[in-house]
């Protein structure tokens, strides 16, 4: 069985990325792509299940795990720490199925020291006024979180470049075709599909 392809995406607050990597998934069988699911030692927030959102512990359990070498990149954000899990990755990748990473671009440059052949795909959202209208269109944030949530999308935004793929967001369903052609194109390289079709091959190629 060919291995599947671990990718990364990431985008500034807004750009869609959650919203196209769910649609992704809900078109595709989970025997083919899966969202990895995260570790964090924050509190559930209403809605949130454990093992469907992020696998929720404490931070004595979270740095036994680190200690461990459970997590294939890991960061402390605002007195929480978030960490992917290796093991879970590589048991999904061994049967063959695509796993995608929701992180942002520094979790990305982790990754991609340990994992040289990860994809990284960067969605960006076709205008600043765009993306401003987006945030506020959530009605989840002040006018100064808005403002801040902008300047770091700025930040962010400066490492398109460190990616191999690059989405522009501006209508949702190009947007997710293009996404969905990137999914193709690897899995039609020269190399994955000689092992495919390895007998079909040594077929044709036959005297």
């Amino acid at each position: 069985m060919n291995l599947g392809n671990l990718y990364i995406i990431s985008a500034p607050s807004g750009a869609g990325k959650s919203s196209l990597i769910n649609a992704l998934l809900a078109d595709l069988p989970r025997t083919e792509v899966q969202l990895s699911i995260s570790h964090t030692t924050r509190n559930p927030r209403p809605a949130e299940e454990d093992g469907v959102h992020y696998y929720f512990t404490n931070h004595e359990q979270f740095k036994c795990l680190i200690e461990q070498g459970h997590f294939l990149e890991w960061a402390e954000v605002f007195g929480n720490y978030y960490g992917t899990s290796l093991p879970m990755i590589e048991r999904s990748l061994e049967q063959g199925i695509d796993v995608f990473l929701d992180i942002d671009w520094q979790g990305a440059r982790q990754i991609r020291e340990k994992v040289p052949n990860v994809k990284t795909v960067f969605i960006l959202p076709p205008s600043k006024a765009e993306l401003e209208q987006r945030l506020i269109g959530r009605g989840q944030d002040s006018a100064e979180t808005i403002a801040k949530r902008m300047a770091e999308a700025v930040s962010e935004m400066s490492h398109y470049h460190e990616f191999d793929y690059v989405i522009v967001n501006d209508d949702f369903q190009t947007a997710l075709n293009e996404l969905k052609s990137i999914l193709t194109a690897e899995r039609l390289k020269q190399a994955t599909q000689a092992e495919r079709h390895k007998s079909l091959i040594a077929q044709l190629l036959a005297a």
